[in-house]
């Protein structure tokens, strides 16, 4: 289950509004082994794509280096799809090669019948996508 706080969830459905129509994508880091969400790093998509994200390779380097020296982890990878349902793409299942973290997806579509977007949670282990629930909270 992914417990995260309103103004994390809040931040993650601005980012993903704002940068529809091309695909959204970040980091929600928190500290080493607690598997809390905390600080909230908004990524550049360097795909600038409407179907696909990508994380910049110098971007990703900074983060992995900036994590390390704060003793933190990724604990939520986010990504918004700007068509389809809130749910992980074969590309998506793919990347993911953080065993430990949430992936967050959430939808920006208006199409279908689960109102203008969704806001869901995966674990994505060795290829294997697992729904989660997912609960909001004011603060840890």
């Amino acid at each position: 289950m992914l417990t995260i706080t309103q103004a994390l969830y809040d931040q993650i459905v601005a980012h993903a509004r704002e940068d529809h129509p091309d695909e959204a994508c970040g980091v929600v880091a928190g500290p080493e082994g607690s598997g809390r969400p905390e600080r909230f790093i908004p990524m550049l998509n360097a795909a600038r794509s409407p179907t696909f994200y990508e994380f910049d390779s110098g971007d990703l380097l900074k983060l992995y280096r900036e994590l390390d020296d704060r003793d933190e982890e990724p604990v939520i990878i986010y990504h918004s799809h700007t068509a389809t349902e809130a749910y992980p793409s074969r590309t998506d299942i793919s990347y993911a090669n953080e065993p430990g973290a949430h992936y967050v997806l959430v939808s920006t579509a208006d199409t279908d019948s689960a109102g203008p977007f969704q806001f869901r949670s995966f674990r994505i282990v060795e290829g294997e996508v697992t729904e989660e629930e997912v609960t909001v909270v004011e603060s840890h």
